[in-house]
């Protein structure tokens, strides 16, 4: 008996009632039992694939930016680096680029980035009279950094189809991730003097010091996952878990702000992005 699909074929082919059959009939037959034993053994081959720890980490890095972009996690992020860079010529664009690249440490993926920390920077942008083409363009561009700085989803799955270690495709996307950030803010420097765009005061230490003590704990997201993969105490899937715990911790006992109305659509969400992930990496 070959394949999963558990039929007496070798009895039935070799009894009394097979030979009453015509040729046509018997090739029909023969056929669809071949064919049901192909992909019966197909579907089993792809469960198998998608049996690996690695592919765990994705649904938990995706949960722990959805109930971020939940809370108020990307707020505290924007208005941070709305203090530390929003002073520069160009200022939004720059802090749109700024928090992209924090948020990127925790989400892994151009949609969250996109989805949460996007339409914050958009309306922030708009509202201050900045273009809507160049507010749309520079926050589809940096969202793209989501999936090159570590915890990368893309990275993930590439380990695992390559059999690379997934720990140090982390690392070694640390660098180019920043590179990417520092030359859109130069790309957004460069045409904010061109279009003569007006500069900001610089904020205060104590306006820096408030918002940073403000977004500190969501700020040690990418510490914690990137920390640990480094320092050999967590495996990528162990990263997401922390990851995802952590973000719970912060929406719903430290800030308040995430009810459990709220988690259940965020577990909703983020089964139905895994569950596209997953067709999207079957053979059909």
């Amino acid at each position: 008996m070959t394949g999963h699909i558990y039929f007496p074929w070798e009895w039935v082919a070799s009894s009394a009632w097979w030979g009453t059959l015509s040729k046509e009939n018997q090739n029909i037959i023969t056929d669809a039992v071949e064919t049901a034993r192909k992909y019966g053994s197909s579907i089993e081959d792809e469960k198998d694939k998608f049996n690996s720890f690695s592919l765990l980490s994705i649904p938990f890095f995706v949960f722990a930016a959805t109930i971020m972009n939940t809370g108020s996690t990307t707020n505290r992020i924007f208005s941070f680096a709305d203090s530390v860079v929003g002073h520069f010529r160009g200022g939004l664009g720059h802090v749109n680029v700024v928090a992209s690249m924090i948020f990127a440490g925790m989400s892994g993926t151009a949609v969250a980035d996109a989805a949460g920390l996007g339409k914050l920077g958009i309306k922030a942008m708009t509202d201050a009279g900045y273009d809507l083409k160049f507010s749309t363009g520079i926050t589809g561009a940096s969202s793209v950094i989501g999936p090159i700085i570590p915890p990368s989803v893309g990275m993930i799955i590439y380990g695992w189809l390559s059999d690379v270690s997934i720990g140090c495709l982390f690392i070694g996307a640390i660098i180019p991730g920043v590179l990417m950030g520092l030359f859109m803010m130069i790309m957004v420097y460069l045409w904010a003097y061109k279009e003569k765009m007006p500069r900001r005061p610089k904020a205060t230490l104590k306006d820096i010091f408030n918002y940073s003590k403000a977004a500190f704990l969501p700020l040690l997201t990418p510490v914690i996952i990137v920390g640990g993969i480094w320092s050999g105490i967590f495996s990528p899937t162990e990263s997401g878990v922390m990851a995802s715990i952590y973000a719970i911790l912060l929406g719903m006992v430290v800030y308040r702000d995430v009810s459990f109305k709220q988690l259940l659509q965020t577990f909703k969400t983020t089964i139905e992005l895994e569950a596209y992930k997953q067709l999207l990496l079957t053979d059909y």
